[in-house]
């Protein structure tokens, strides 16, 4: 094989690998966004849930 053949083999090799793990890392921030939102929501409800909540008559808020 010549040099440059060789060359263009490794170049066709890097860029296979460089958009595989291209499209893994946008699977992986597509899966960290849907946590993300997921963990949002559930702080929402969280905080409904404290805000709907009787004051304590023996709270300091008497």
């Amino acid at each position: 094989m010549k040099p440059e053949e060789a060359d263009l083999d490794a170049l066709r090799k890097e860029n296979a690998y460089l958009r595989q793990r291209n499209a893994q890392l946008q699977s992986d921030a597509a899966d960290v966004a849907a946590d993300a939102a997921r963990l949002r929501q559930e702080l929402e409800r969280l905080r409904g849930r404290v805000a709907a909540r009787a004051p304590s008559p023996l709270g300091s808020g008497q």
